[in-house]
């Protein structure tokens, strides 16, 4: 297998750090050159956006690490317009997976796509280990990125992806987090920036008012929250995405939020089990939980600008944890098909 596939195919299969905190807790707690990829699949003409026919005004996009969800007919129907890439922040000195992004991103670019570049840890599996850089180091290799991606159009970014988990260099320092994010916004000036970007864990509550603190009288600059709300979704509650935003706004009233990473799972540990050889009931059980996703961003409408699904490549429940709401095969789940639904009355 050529090495380049082999490193795509390790990407895919990367999981979110954040699934895994949330998902094990208790029930009740110089840029490269932007060009289609040959044999680009054709998709059906997405449906027109709800939102401009009296729809729900969220936005919803898809998060996935893979380039070959951009050219699969299934994505290309839902007719998104907003993707969402985590890089680890010093990407810019890993030239192998520095070439990953980059063809994530240049995909992403031909088809006109508005990217989210969501800053992350460089170590997401020693938990609590991974290098906290000092800011002058953040603003080194990040604006090594930026300066690679904004020319591309990348002008969304995060300063931290789910900032208070262990997989994290921030997950004990919200002061360091706020540094990070204003670094970014003098390194990214009009772009608009994710402040801050949360999971709900115990003591989320601690870590917002600790962020907003650090800012003081620049709290009303944190003006976008990230939500990753993987135990709400699929236990059909809102007690953490509700806690989240009442905290939040209890310091910036004129916040809003984005679901940057949520999602129905098939697979993860002994809650939520998944025979590859007989996937069916887990895969319902997934589009259950994508339909009560909609459900939670339809309660939170008020606040809530935009839902990114994660993510789109499954493994078959080959692995630890699944989310993916296409086959390897490239045909749909069940959760495709309830999403499909569901979106065509929100914005795109």
């Amino acid at each position: 297998m050529p090495r380049t596939l082999a490193l795509a195919l390790l990407i895919c299969l990367v999981l979110p750090a954040a699934a895994v905190a949330q998902l094990e807790a208790p029930a009740e707690d110089a840029p490269a050159t932007v060009a289609p990829a040959p044999g680009a699949a054709s998709a059906p003409a997405p449906a027109p956006s709800a939102a401009r026919n009296g729809g729900i005004d969220v936005a919803v996009g898809i998060g996935d690490q893979s380039v070959g969800m951009f050219d699969n007919p299934l994505f290309q129907a839902l007719g998104v317009k907003k993707v969402r890439y985590f890089i680890k922040w010093d990407m810019i000195d890993r030239p192998g997976e520095l070439a990953l992004a980059d063809a994530w991103v240049n995909r992403a670019v031909a088809l006109k796509q508005q990217v989210l570049m969501h800053i992350s840890s460089s170590d997401l599996t020693n938990l609590k280990q991974a290098e906290l850089p000092s800011v002058p180091r953040y603003k080194e290799k990040v604006g090594a990125l930026i300066a690679r991606y904004r020319p591309l159009g990348v002008r969304t970014w995060g300063a931290m992806n789910e900032a208070n988990h262990a997989s994290q260099p921030t997950w004990d320092n919200p002061r360091r987090a706020a540094e990070y994010f204003l670094a970014l916004r003098k390194l990214c000036r009009r772009c608009t920036i994710l402040s801050l970007d949360v999971l709900d864990q115990r003591g989320v509550d601690r870590y917002i008012t600790r962020f907003y603190k650090a800012l003081g009288k620049r709290r009303s600059l944190a003006r976008f929250v990230g939500i990753h709300n993987y135990s709400d979704t699929n236990r059909r509650r809102d007690s953490g995405t509700r806690l989240i935003i009442d905290t939040v706004k209890a310091q910036n009233p004129g916040a809003r939020f984005w679901l940057t990473e949520t999602g129905g799972v098939a697979k993860f540990g002994k809650s939520f089990p998944c025979d590859p050889s007989d996937p069916a009931p887990a895969e319902r059980r997934q589009a259950q939980a994508v339909d009560f996703m909609f459900t939670l961003t339809r309660r939170f409408r008020a606040d809530v600008r935009r839902l990114y699904v994660y993510n789109f490549t499954s493994d078959d429940c080959a692995g630890r944890f699944d989310s993916g709401i296409v086959r390897r095969n490239g045909t749909a789940r069940p959760a495709y098909d309830t999403l499909q639904r569901q979106i065509a009355r929100f914005k795109r």
